[in-house]
Formats: structure tokens, C-alpha cells, sequence
């Protein structure tokens, strides 16, 4: 294919990490110095990576990076085009030759790709983005009424900072339903607050990553946010398979120092750690000294059997630390998560979360405790099991009758979300494409691959999506498909 531009982009060799960092800055060199003109529409996305022998996702991303940093513009329909620098000419920063500031920039954060995300947004009429719970359901009224109270008590007392392990009443709170519902042993002392399950993750990173030494083993499929928060830190992170059992403990690095696991509802495969390998998993870290996050992020919503009792339940070397989050069984932008360390972590734990931010917000911390100490969380979480269980069975039952043979469903009885294997003749990417275009809101389960073997396949999640609309969504999917 004939070159989009008139100058070579020099990008490094196929499998390295570095191609989207530097074709992102050769093309802001272009702009800054005059070769790529004001106004000039960019070739499309999928042009340039055929053009260029790149995946089209290394592409998207530099453009993404580009429009954020105000170098191009997007126009509906119409693609992208150089942004005109001159209101910029006086801002120093514009100027500044790109390959010198490359040189500013840690390494890390001039190559990151971000995180995964739909690739595409707006409204669908079946849309089965994954980490989103349904709100509309949450009992608005009740949680204002709470606040009003939190915010009545917070004004008839001194305005003070509160102690970085956050609000007593919540600590308390979290202690007792994670007692009652996941049979998780601890205190209120044991229990820290943090600003959702992403913030326990960055301050145990801070805590436990020596820069070129620590070891991280994660899942692989995994949850990006954690990895690449470790990366971030400094440690080496290496991915380990995942099977129907669940973490694969046999191929763990011998000197991981950190094991990630999401070992009730494995994201995103959906499988359940096996009580072989959590007994394994937990003989690995007791005999190597390493120390396993168990993030227990959906677990509340389980629709046959008994759940298997929580990875820290089990552990009696205090290995573990167990992480957990609101986001799911209330709202995301609740912001609020928490942390089970054991004793030998918490102190440094406590520390780095007091330098972080110091502390939460009060009154949201003292209403959710209310929240939960009256019992509304429970029959919220109640209420909305039976929403996602009805979901969860239509969802099963349109892919048995319209997907057989095409979506191999991964076998899950938890969570907010179902995957599906798809033939590897199946050009994945290209179908989230066409489902996008169909008004089918789909991820795909390779971008949660770090180092192993592609996983053909989607994610389907129950959160966003009205029951009445599954089958339909189903149908049109597998059309596509065929």
C-alpha cells in the first residue's frame, strides 16, 4: 500500500512495545514542525495500520493520545484533522521539539497504551459493556435521606482530619458484611478505606515494589488497572495462564514476590478457582514469601451453589490481602473500596494511603456506613440479584438457541458478566465493529491479554442491558457472525 505521508515514520521492529510511543511522537513532531498542515485531514485509522504493518489498535491509541493532548481534532463523520496551533504559539510548552521532551518523560508513562475500553461509545440498544452495574434500581431517596442525617451530625462536630484508615462507623460496617456475606475473618482495625478497589491496588504497589526487582504474577487474560499500575512502579509483570480451575499455580514464576488473582469470578473468563488450586496458590505463597491480592470484586451476585469461602478465609500464614470494592453492588462513582491486609502490611499500608490523600470523603464514608449498618445494602444486593439473575438466564438461553456452534459459552455462576469463545477463524475486532454499527455495545477478550495466547472470543455484560433487548442483541450478533 502506497505511504499515507510524505515523510518516513521510522517505527520499531514488530513485537515491540514502543511502536504506538513512537509513531505518536513522530506524528506530534510532524505537526509541531510544520509537515503535517492545520487543517489536513489524517488518514483513517485502519489505512494507516495497513500502511504501516501495525495493529490498528496501536494506531488508535496514538490518535487518542494526539486529540487529548489538543494536536488533532475530531469532526463526526468526517475523521481527523491537524489542529491549528496558532491560539497555542504562547503557551512555551507547544514548542518544545518532541523528541527533547520525550526525554522528560518516564519511560512507562511515554509508552503507555492505556487501559481497555469499548471501542465505541454513545447509546446502544443492546449494550453489554462489562464493569457497569445497573443504577437505576438504587434506592436514590433512601441514601439521600442518610446523607442529609451524616451531613446534619458532621455540622455539630469539630472539622478535623480523619485518621487515613477511614471512618470507624465504616470500618466497623465493612468488618461485619464481609464477615456475614464472604465469610472473610477480620476486625474494623483490620479494614482500610480507600477510593475504590484502583486505590488499594497503587498503594500496595507503592508499598511492595522495589523498581527492578519485585516480581508481579498476574492472571493472563487479567484485569489491566492492576497490572499496569504495578508496571508503573517498577516491578517486572508476568502473565500466568488461566484454565477452568483457574490460575494456573504450576507455571507461577518461582520468584514472584505478588500474585494477583480474582479467584471467585476470574476476570474476564468468569471461571472459579477450584479448591485445589486455592490450597495450592496458598502453599506457593507460604513457602516462597510472597503475597497474594485476592480482589473480590463481583462476588456478591452468584446464581446456583454455594460460594467457595474467600482465598483469605482459607489463609493462615497471612499471605493474603484481600481486596474489595462498591462499584459493583452500588454505583462506580460512589468511589469507595477497602482493604483486608494482614497485621505484617498494614502499618506501611496505612502510611502510604495517609500520603496518598490522607483521607476520604467523611460524609460519603458515614453515609455508606449507615447504609449498610440499616440494611440496605444487603437487600439492595437482594433486590438486584434477582435483576441480573433473570439477565443472566435470558442471556444463556439466547446464545444456546441462536449461538450453538458459534459462541462456546465459559461456564460461570457469578458476576456481572458472561464471556463466550468465538472460532479462531473469526475475525474478532472486525465483528465489534459490525455489532457497533448494529447497535451491539461488545468487548473483546483479548485486550485483557497480556503475554499469552489470543482468547477469540467477547464479553457480555448484564449491567447496562434491558432484559427485553438480549435476544434481539443475540440474534443480530450471531447473523454477524455467520
Amino acid at each position: 500500500m502506497e505511504h499515507p505521508f510524505e515523510f518516513p515514520l521510522q517505527l520499531p521492529e514488530r513485537g515491540s512495545r514502543q511502536r504506538m510511543a513512537a509513531l505518536h511522537g513522530q506524528l506530534r513532531a510532524a505537526i509541531l514542525d510544520g509537515r503535517l498542515k492545520p487543517g489536513l485531514r489524517l488518514p483513517a485509522t485502519r489505512e494507516l495500520a495497513e500502511a504501516l504493518e501495525v495493529s490498528r489498535n496501536t494506531v488508535v491509541a496514538a490518535y487518542d493520545l494526539l486529540l487529548g493532548e489538543g494536536y488533532i481534532e475530531a469532526r463526526r463523520g468526517a475523521g481527523n484533522f491537524v489542529a491549528d496551533l496558532a491560539m497555542r504559539r504562547n503557551d512555551r510548552r507547544a514548542r518544545i521539539d518532541a523528541s527533547a521532551a520525550d526525554k522528560r518523560i518516564a519511560s512507562y508513562w511515554r509508552s503507555f497504551m492505556g487501559l481497555p475500553k469499548p471501542m465505541h461509545t454513545g447509546t446502544y440498544a443492546h449494550d453489554f459493556r462489562l464493569g457497569i452495574p445497573d443504577s437505576r434500581s438504587f434506592p436514590y431517596d433512601i441514601w439521600r435521606r442518610l446523607s442529609a442525617r451524616a451531613l446534619r451530625n458532621l455540622s455539630r462536630s469539630a472539622s478535623l482530619y480523619d485518621p487515613a484508615p477511614g471512618r470507624l462507623p465504616l470500618r466497623q460496617a465493612i468488618a461485619l458484611h464481609i464477615s456475614f456475606a464472604r465469610a472473610v475473618s477480620c476486625e474494623a482495625e483490620d479494614v482500610i478505606v480507600t477510593s475504590g478497589a484502583q486505590q488499594a491496588f497503587d498503594l500496595l504497589a507503592r508499598v511492595l515494589v522495589t523498581p527492578g526487582r519485585t516480581v508481579v504474577a498476574v492472571e493472563d487474560p487479567g484485569y489491566p488497572p492492576l497490572r499496569e499500575v504495578f508496571r508503573a512502579a517498577g516491578a517486572q509483570v508476568i502473565g500466568v495462564p488461566v484454565d477452568n480451575e483457574g490460575l494456573v499455580v504450576e507455571q507461577l514464576p518461582r520468584d514472584a514476590n505478588v500474585i494477583y488473582v480474582t479467584p471467585s469470578h476470574q476476570f474476564p473468563l468468569g471461571v472459579v478457582m477450584s479448591p485445589r488450586r486455592r490450597v495450592e496458590l496458598l502453599a506457593f505463597a507460604r513457602t516462597r514469601g510472597a503475597l497474594v491480592i485476592e480482589d473480590d470484586y463481583d462476588s456478591e451476585f452468584r446464581y446456583g451453589g454455594r460460594p467457595l469461602d474467600a482465598l483469605q478465609t482459607l489463609d493462615r500464614d497471612d499471605t493474603v490481602c484481600y481486596v474489595g470494592t462498591f462499584s459493583k453492588c452500588l454505583f462506580p462513582t460512589l468511589r469507595l473500596g477497602y482493604a483486608v491486609a494482614p497485621p505484617w502490611l498494614r502499618t506501611a499500608f496505612v502510611n502510604a494511603k495517609h500520603l496518598a490523600d490522607w483521607h476520604g470523603d467523611v460524609l460519603t464514608q458515614d453515609t455508606l456506613a449507615a447504609f449498610i449498618a440499616e440494611g440496605h445494602l444487603v437487600r439492595h444486593v437482594r433486590h438486584m440479584r434477582k435483576v441480573y439473575a433473570q439477565r443472566r438466564e435470558v442471556l444463556l438461553d439466547a446464545l444456546q438457541r441462536h449461538g450453538k456452534g458459534r459462541l462456546q459459552v465459559c461456564p460461570s455462576d457469578a458476576g456481572l458478566h458472561l464471556a463466550a469463545l468465538l472460532d479462531e477463524a473469526v475475525d474478532t475486532p472486525a465483528l465489534i465493529e459490525r455489532a457497533a454499527m448494529e447497535g451491539i455495545n461488545l468487548e473483546s477478550l483479548n485486550a485483557y491479554v497480556k503475554d499469552g495466547v489470543a482468547v477469540n472470543g467477547v464479553a457480555f455484560g448484564l449491567g447496562m442491558v434491558d432484559v427485553a433487548r438480549i435476544d434481539e442483541g443475540i440474534a443480530k450478533l450471531v447473523r454477524l457472525v455467520a
